[in-house]
């Protein structure tokens, strides 16, 4: 067994990304404080062909060294735009027919396990602030809450290995 080479890969580039069908799933990032945590979610998007990122809030846009760190050119391939508020972003989305789906542990949330997308969907995935989750009123804006089970003592996960989680959940449900 041997590692292969960057060039064995069989990466598309920029161009090529540009123009790929997109897995029909926007993230929405409501107040994330950590650049690091914002240019992981970049890359994890590119690797599951993200439609597009929208940052709400206090959270940072491109271009910044920090992002870039993590992003390491995730930037440049993934489409996003800027909300001032999570709310604007939602509700825009709302007009659009898009799906809202807040990943947060609520009296009435599901099981990642559980959630059944559809083919013919297009879903926005929100993603809340380290400290304090996601605002109560996108938990009223959204139209499902999902969990992802754990087991251990504690009660979440970086938000950027739950979007990693929930990305690949979801892309091979709708592959």
């Amino acid at each position: 067994m041997r590692k292969l080479q960057n060039s064995e890969l069989n990466r598309i580039n920029i161009d090529d990304f540009k123009k790929a069908t997109k897995t029909p799933i926007i993230v929405v990032l409501d107040n994330i404080r950590s650049l690091n945590n914002i240019g992981s979610v970049f890359r994890t998007a590119d690797a599951f062909l993200i439609q597009k990122i929208c940052l709400c809030g206090i959270t940072c846009t491109p271009p910044h060294r920090d992002i870039h760190k993590t992003a390491l050119g995730a930037t440049d391939s993934v489409d996003w735009e800027y909300f001032e508020t999570t709310s604007d972003c939602i509700e825009k989305l709302k007009e659009d027919k898009v799906t809202i789906i807040s990943i947060e542990q609520t009296d009435n949330s599901i099981s990642l396990e559980e959630l059944i997308p559809q083919k013919n969907q297009i879903y926005a995935v929100v993603f809340g602030n380290e400290v304090y989750g996601i605002g109560d009123e996108i938990i009223q804006q959204s139209d499902i809450c999902v969990e992802i089970a754990q087991y251990g003592t504690k009660h979440s996960l970086n938000i950027s290995v739950c979007c990693g989680i929930v990305l690949y959940e979801m892309f091979k449900k709708l592959s």
